[in-house]
């Protein structure tokens, strides 16, 4: 890797326009008795609440948009001395109605932690991390780049973007990266969770369009949950189901008994991976008994006819005997589906994390169309979101899509974009990034030889966790910003670029349901951190194209020039009155068109809860929605002789986040889980191994080994064992096996050993 004394940052940098010896800092940082502070030249609401949506009084209270998940609660925060000294769930809120989890109630202490990233970090000689001043970090980023670019070509340095940061901070940092600084490759974290539902979508429906609002989750007499385990993921949403009067069927597909099929009405208890050619015989069931829609499909889709011949390959009794079910229920199940007047299907990373999580999804959306079932309250194909930002990621981070989820191979999508922006269309790159797994396979290839990593934390998240950290540390140069110096990936970095987090900056989220909401500015970022906003400002104007953006000067000025983007796309939201009615409105899902605000009753109110496809209009040419299918493909890694257990990961408590970054820094959160790893096995697993609950086991898989405790528990079934995501330890383990359509990895399933971990020379 690069260190400190081999970079001389006014080299490299003096071939362009911008890039004089007198450089100084891009109106962001001003130097007051001789110390850095910041000093935000922008319009007054980034300096916090008071300036934009309200009077900031010493005592007052706002709301804003939780940044944990993408059900998107609004908190009420409380005001003293002009800081958010605490908060409550907003009872006027159309996402949460007053509820709140235990993250969203510790949002504001993650802010307060000592591993808080500070001050711009740069690696010395001796490899440590020392500070340096925002004008060094600017500098040497910039140099370090630019040199690679210089021997390697502009395409040899990449950047990993998040579906944590605002939209307007992706939108900026997609088109510098893109179109101001020449990087061709960029992919997001949302890779990792959502390229599933994305893609399905795409394909169906013609646009990336999640058609439901949450007031589905009360309106519906049947719900079905594939892969899903909203009473732990989304425990929001869970409680909307538990509001339905309907007395609704639940129907829940997962090889875990969760705590979600503990309250289902049916549990299919399927085996791995199976749940493709369970929906291919559920659907089967539904067309052989005329259990359908036939003028829906008649005068709404394509592809039916070769859809039925498909699914007569998958006969219930047959596929019951593959995913170890019974026959009778799986009928039952098509049965309730046939009989329900609102039926929704929902999905989330037990169908997207997999290698045929695509055509799984679309078995989904499949059903949904036969029978009718979109459009309508209580209705959908429904795929829960991620990441607080993971919807806005898919619009504007401007990575694999072009912004606006247009195409970058597109001539006049091109053109397009670059008339709204007024720059040359030359800029914008014409091909395709690679996906997030092809960047970390051009570093092996050494094609990729700088990383720019935003607010993410491949060296913890990533599949095949060992393999990707030593591809991290075959870099050139490697630059990571984020909230906390101590991240995982921030580790392996060259350079440490401090930001701040949720709560000390302004922008936009977009949840599961397309609902824009507002995120506001009520504390500091503390020493000397930035938005990440001001970073990107900051790397504009060193890196001489500082006058591509210059209108770029604020959050809610990028807003605006999103708007443009949208206008006349299915994601239109030209009709929103900015961050005032946002906020005014308690969210505003898109599209939100011109002509939208222009019309009806309520001019320029929209209603709290729309939803797509009322009209049976999708987004292909045609106006018809296609029905998708493909072959069942082999399982990658079976279990064998020497590893003979299925491991499946995913969430494990309410109070847990991904790679716990945040929710690590909360002492409350901390104490309502276990500290350390544990895994779920079956009891009698555990009395053939000699076990019993909490004892240390050493698990191994073809990639790397772990030790957790044991937890027995009834609701895995033998053979099988569940390891929490949020563990550094479990990605050891994980196999990098991805979907052929989506690239999305597969962390669903491997094969692995289990015994007695006596002690660590055993591993």
């Amino acid at each position: 890797m690069s260190i400190a004394e081999n970079s001389d940052p006014s080299k490299g940098l003096t071939s362009r326009k911008d890039a004089a010896t007198s450089f100084q800092l891009p109106q962001i940082l001003q130097r007051r008795e001789g110390k850095m502070t910041r000093e935000l030249l922008l319009h007054p609401g980034e300096h916090g609440l008071g300036m934009t949506h309200g009077s900031m009084q010493a005592d007052a209270t706002t709301t804003a948009t939780c940044g944990f998940c993408a059900t998107g609660c609004g908190l009420r925060l409380h005001i003293r001395d002009g800081k958010a000294v605490g908060l409550t769930p907003e009872t006027a809120y159309p996402v949460n109605l007053g509820m709140a989890c235990p993250k969203g109630w510790e949002a504001l202490r993650i802010l307060d932690s000592d591993q808080r990233a500070t001050q711009p970090l740069l690696r010395q000689r001796d490899g440590a991390l020392q500070p340096v001043s925002w004008d060094e970090a600017f500098r040497t980023f910039c140099h370090e780049f630019q040199d690679i670019q210089a021997k390697h070509g502009a395409d040899s340095v990449a950047f990993v973007s998040t579906g944590q940061i605002p939209c307007e901070e992706m939108t900026f940092l997609g088109a510098l990266a893109k179109f101001g600084m020449g990087i061709v490759h960029g992919d997001g974290n949302t890779r990792q969770c959502m390229a599933t539902a994305v893609t399905a979508y795409k394909e169906s429906f013609g646009f990336d369009a999640p058609p439901y609002t949450y007031d589905d989750f009360e309106q519906s007499d049947c719900l079905v949950f594939i892969g899903a385990n909203p009473c732990v993921g989304h425990p929001i949403m869970w409680e909307r189901v538990l509001r339905n009067r309907n007395q609704p069927e639940i129907i829940v597909v997962d090889p875990r008994r969760t705590e979600t099929a503990m309250s289902a009405t049916e549990h299919l208890q399927i085996r791995p991976k199976h749940d493709l050619q369970l929906l291919y015989a559920i659907t089967n069931e539904l067309i052989e008994n005329d259990w359908i829609d036939e003028n829906f499909i008649a005068e709404h889709t394509t592809g039916f006819d070769p859809l039925r011949e498909h699914v007569r390959r998958y006969p219930v009794d047959q596929v019951a005997a593959r995913a170890g079910l019974d026959a009778d229920q799986i009928r039952r199940v098509a049965r309730k589906i046939a009989d329900g007047k609102a039926v929704s299907l929902w999905w989330t990373m037990g169908v997207n994390q997999s290698y045929e999580g695509v055509r799984t999804a679309q078995a989904i959306i499949n059903i949904a169309l036969i029978t009718g079932n979109i459009g309508r309250p209580g209705t959908g194909a429904n795929s829960i979101t991620g990441q607080c930002n993971a919807m806005g990621s898919r619009l504007w981070s401007n990575t694999t899509n072009l912004l606006g989820h247009r195409k970058f191979q597109s001539e006049s999508d091109r053109q397009d974009v670059a008339d709204i922006l007024g720059i040359d269309v030359d800029r914008i790159p014409t091909l395709d990034s690679w996906s997030y797994d092809q960047i970390f396979e051009g570093i092996r290839r050494g094609e990729i030889r700088g990383l720019w990593v935003i607010a993410t934390n491949p060296a913890h998240s990533w599949i095949d966790q060992e393999d990707a950290r030593e591809l991290l540390d075959r870099l050139d140069f490697l630059v990571v910003q984020d909230m906390y110096h101590t991240a995982h990936t921030a580790r392996h970095a060259d350079l440490v670029l401090p930001a701040a987090g949720w709560g000390e900056k302004e922008g936009t989220f977009i949840n599961s349901e397309r609902r824009y909401g507002l995120l506001k500015k009520v504390s500091h970022a503390p020493g000397e951190a930035l938005a990440d906003f001001q970073i990107f400002r900051g790397i504009a104007k060193y890196w001489g194209v500082g006058d591509l953006f210059s209108d770029w000067t604020h959050p809610e000025a990028v807003f605006q020039i999103m708007q443009r983007l949208s206008a006349g796309r299915p994601c239109d939201i030209s009709g929103i009155g900015g961050y005032r009615q946002i906020d005014a409105c308690g969210g505003i899902q898109w599209p939100w068109t011109e002509a939208d605000a222009n019309a009806g009753a309520n001019r320029g109110q929209p209603e709290q809860q729309r939803r797509l496809f009322g009209d049976g209009h999708f987004f292909h040419s045609d106006r018809r929605a296609r029905l998708v299918f493909d072959e069942i493909t082999p399982i990658p890694e079976p279990v064998c002789d020497r590893f003979p257990f299925w491991l499946m990961t995913g969430r494990g408590t309410v109070s847990q986040w991904h790679t716990q970054t945040r929710t690590e820094k909360s002492p409350v959160l901390r104490q309502l889980y276990p500290n350390r790893p544990y895994v779920e096995i079956n009891p009698a697993d555990a009395r053939e191994m000699g076990v019993s609950n909490g004892e240390l086991l050493a698990l191994r898989s073809r990639r790397g080994s772990a030790t957790a405790s044991a937890c027995l528990v009834p609701s895995i079934p033998r053979g099988h064992a569940f390891l929490p995501m949020h563990y550094e330890e479990t990605n050891r383990l994980t196999l990098s096996h991805f979907d052929p359509h989506s690239r999305q990895p597969s962390y669903k399933d491997c094969a692995v050993s289990i015994r007695p971990a006596i002690d660590d020379s055993q591993l």
